[in-house]
């Protein structure tokens, strides 16, 4: 489109905005007018490239709106390009519809489900190192930034690494309209003070006015030629943007328009031509690098011979990886104990070292994940703690994520409170349709490891640091929403339940409590989420009593899961897991002091019995 076709289309945007919110009753009218201009040239300027008929066309260039409360000005966008109707438009935050408050994945043209700040840059990072890395396609992911979210930490997390990995096709737009929620932002329109930010960590700029098409165009025309680091596009606008009533007034942020204010707005836009659309320019067609099935190698793993679950994942990703060749791997700068470079040594070009910047590796990965590769993620688990954002919003947008939390529990031993990851289980299970696995052995990691690649969603996998026996043939499965009873005779009175390190402190108890004439059923629940009713509920009739042993909180743990799935049964259920604050030590003493231990264990036996 030509300059004065595309300030025409931008007056029609505006419009629905205008519309669309006040039909609503809610919305950001505000927010979504200051960028209009800045898309309108982005999508319909001859800059975007997308096939408006297919969605997923592996060349399309990508556009996610981190300040996601825009969400209205996306659609009018599309209904621009003749995907939405303007009927459906009028459908803005009705229960049922595809057009919902921030964008959702019932939007198909949402790249990701945004709105909680902070995270959109990061999830461009993932799809551009896919396109340069990976499938090695030309297209460009861009990124609408509101100046309120650049105080987000996860933004520079996600800057320095796009920096890094010389992300040359990741365009940010910052859309620095000046004032947040509640007020002015904290540079105001101090341009400069962007500027000399984005600068200093290595990337491209270029300032402009956001309501200049002429300028609009001129920084656009620079993407192509833009090469060796990305673009940063840092625009100055008005909050309400080319509607007085509302341009650049504080108050007006997340309110719409009242119905006299918008008629007054209407008329301020003089004649709208709403039948005027617009059409990105069409992608082209390469190819994505074909990737060859293999066959693994064997499993194996001799019994006498104690090894980490956490050793176990990196053998498995690994094995796995010839036939999985779409899974990428990224660690935050703890691979060498999380045993993620085993896999970075086998395959380097499908590793991604993501640093001491949990956040942006986790938007990272849904990046990754929305482009069809399945990411599989890894930290001690106690790190993980501070993207549970990510990963919630993640799931919300259908992050088929894979999750490792290695350190997990007092058992870690000297390195003490800090690192012990004590929460991560009732973390991952508060996360809509999660899965939570929690192998005790190595056979068992790397067969639950496959399990969360064939697993269509976020999977979250906790590994142990100490080495543990090897429990488990090879040929043995482990389908999700299992366990395992690896210990039980006909006259078992009480069932002591574990996963992890705790399998074996059970086992160990089992064996010193027949020496005295008592027997206890062991079970491996490796399955926490979902977990296994049917062999909860045979344990409940079976035997007089459960008792459930945790390296973890009792909040939100193993120990509850249980009891919620026995609500209704009227067996006891007695619970031991992490209840003072930890301490640094051997991980026998800790997990003595904590009341998890062998001995631990057969006490409780003899108090229940």
């Amino acid at each position: 489109m030509e300059r004065q076709e595309l300030e025409q289309l931008a007056k029609t945007i505006r419009y629905w905005i205008i519309r669309s919110t006040t039909e609503a009753g809610s919305g950001h009218p505000t927010s979504s007018l200051s960028a209009t201009d800045l898309m309108t040239c982005l999508m319909f300027g001859g800059f975007f490239r997308f096939d408006v008929a297919n969605p997923e066309h592996p060349n399309n260039d990508r556009l996610i709106f981190s300040k996601g409360h825009a969400a209205p000005l996306l659609y009018a966008l599309w209904a621009a390009a003749g995907a939405v109707s303007e009927d459906e438009l009028m459908t803005l935050r009705k229960f049922g519809g595809r057009l919902e408050g921030h964008p959702t994945m019932y939007f198909p043209y949402a790249e990701a489900a945004t709105g909680s700040l902070g995270q959109g840059l990061s999830i461009g990072v993932g799809m551009a190192l896919n396109a340069k890395y990976i499938d090695k396609l030309p297209y460009r992911t861009f990124v609408l930034l509101g100046d309120s979210e650049m105080a987000e930490g996860s933004q520079w997390e996600a800057i320095q690494l796009a920096a890094h990995y010389k992300l040359d096709n990741l365009i940010g737009i910052i859309d620095v309209n000046r004032l947040g929620q509640r007020g002015e932002t904290m540079y105001g329109h101090e341009i400069a003070a962007y500027e000399r930010r984005v600068m200093a960590f290595g990337w491209n700029t270029v300032v402009i006015h956001g309501h200049s098409v002429h300028q609009i165009m001129t920084a656009y025309d620079q993407i192509d030629s833009n090469s060796g680091a990305p673009l940063m596009v840092i625009a100055q606008t008005y909050k309400g943007g080319g509607i007085s009533a509302v341009q650049d007034k504080e108050g007006r942020h997340g309110t719409p328009l009242t119905g006299e204010e918008c008629e007054q707005a209407i008329a301020e836009l003089g004649e709208v031509d709403t039948a005027l659309r617009g059409a990105p320019a069409m992608p082209g067609n390469l190819q994505a690098p074909k990737q060859t099935e293999q066959s693994p190698a064997d499993l194996s793993y001799p019994k006498d011979k104690p090894v980490a679950t956490r050793r176990a994942y990196g053998n498995a990703l690994a094995r796995l990886y010839p036939l999985y060749p779409d899974m990428v791997v990224l660690d935050a700068e703890v691979s060498n104990s999380t045993y993620a470079d085993i896999f970075k040594k086998a395959y380097p070009e499908r590793f991604f070292e993501m640093y001491v910047a949990e956040q942006n590796m986790a938007g990272a990965a849904l990046g990754l994940a929305r482009r069809g590769k399945i990411p599989f993620v890894s930290s001690f688990a106690a790190f993980l703690t501070r993207a549970f954002d990510q990963f919630r919003m993640a799931r919300y947008s259908e992050g088929n994520i894979k999750v490792c939390g290695s350190h997990a529990g007092v058992s870690i031993g000297e390195d003490g409170t800090s690192q012990m990851g004590l929460e991560d289980i009732a973390m991952f299970r508060s996360v809509l349709d999660s899965v939570v696995l929690y192998p005790s052995d190595a056979v068992s990691t790397e067969k639950l490891v496959e399990e969360a690649i064939h697993h269509k969603g976020m999977v979250y996998l906790r590994t142990t640091r100490k080495e543990t026996p090897v429990l488990y043939d090879a040929d043995e499965a482990f389908p999700i929403g299992g366990s395992k009873t690896v210990r039980s005779s006909a006259h078992d009175v009480l069932t002591v339940i574990g996963a992890g390190i705790t399998v074996h402190e059970a086992i160990a108890a089992r064996d010193k409590l027949r020496l005295e004439g008592i027997n206890v059923r062991v079970v491996d629940l490796y399955s926490v989420k979902p977990i296994d009713k049917e062999m909860l509920r045979e344990a409940a009739l079976e035997t007089q009593a459960i008792i459930t042993v945790e390296d973890h909180y009792p909040e939100g743990g193993i120990g509850e899961a249980v009891r919620s799935a026995l609500f209704d049964c009227p067996v006891p259920v007695y619970s031991l897991a992490v209840t003072k604050m930890p301490r640094s030590g051997k991980p026998a003493e800790l997990m003595e002091y904590e009341g998890i231990s062998c001995d631990a264990i057969i006490r409780k036996v003899k108090e229940v019995l």
